[in-house]
């Protein structure tokens, strides 16, 4: 399917309705997620409860005594999503540390790519990301973006806990943690940045959408920003984008 295909809608249960638009990572699908996205916001579509945007389709949680699934799919086909403002990205510089005791599966990425460990992270390091999504525990922050050259597939077994803020690569995307949890994927570095805090004004650090470039520190500035962290402080530094933005990753 490619991002021009006309967008399949899909029940999930008798409160949920899955639209997709594609079955690829690819930036011009996820703008068709996120346009449909904003498009519903403003509409405030009766019985709609929540949406939930992925990279290539939106789950619609409806409440069905007050809209039927049928319904709430002619409701959606005829939304006129070209014409919806949407709020514009932003991009965050985050820190991330590439050096013992952070980088627990570099050196095995580098054996497995065959490639060596400081072009891993330069590799890394010289991408722009996108967050497209957040899923499978709270706070994991899904991005768009990877170099092909570090495309790795997953673990055939889990691997024990990664510890919170690791920076993850496996099967082409790039992930960033919250919690401590066991992972099939590879920790190439980790970032003292809390992606997600309950605790803090700003729950989530990044909207979907957001652009995400990494930044090397030490270890020393990674504990030093731990610290700030803990204490509340976001430790990542946001910028916004030009009006006419473009995202490539």
């Amino acid at each position: 399917m490619t991002s021009c295909a006309a967008p399949r809608y899909l029940p999930a249960g008798e409160s949920a309705l899955v639209v997709e638009f594609g079955r690829t990572i690819d930036p011009a699908i996820h703008d068709r997620v996120m346009a449909l996205d904003a498009a519903i916001a403003q509409a405030k579509l009766a019985g709609v409860i929540e949406t939930v945007p992925t990279y290539r389709s939106i789950m619609i949680h409806f409440d069905p005594r007050l809209v039927t699934t049928d319904a709430l799919t002619r409701a959606l086909r005829s939304l006129e999503t070209a014409a919806v403002a949407r709020a514009r990205p932003k991009r965050w510089r985050i820190p991330a540390c590439y050096d013992p005791p952070h980088a627990e599966d570099l050196d095995e990425v580098a054996a497995i790519l065959g490639l060596p460990p400081e072009r891993i992270v330069e590799l890394h390091l010289g991408a722009l990301y996108r967050v497209y999504m957040y899923g499978f525990a709270p706070g994991f922050t899904f991005l768009g973006g990877l170099p092909e050259a570090l495309r790795i597939p997953r673990r055939a077994t889990p691997r024990p806990p990664a510890p919170a803020g690791s920076l993850l690569i496996a099967g082409g995307q790039a992930l960033i943690t919250s919690i401590v949890m066991p992972t099939g994927w590879y920790g190439i570095g980790r970032t003292p940045v809390k992606v997600f805090d309950p605790q803090r004004e700003r729950v989530f650090l990044a909207d979907i959408g957001d652009e995400i470039v990494f930044e090397r520190i030490d270890p020393a500035a990674f504990d030093a920003m731990s610290r700030a962290a803990e204490a509340g402080e976001l430790v990542a530094r946001q910028e916004d984008l030009p009006e006419e933005f473009s995202q490539d990753g």
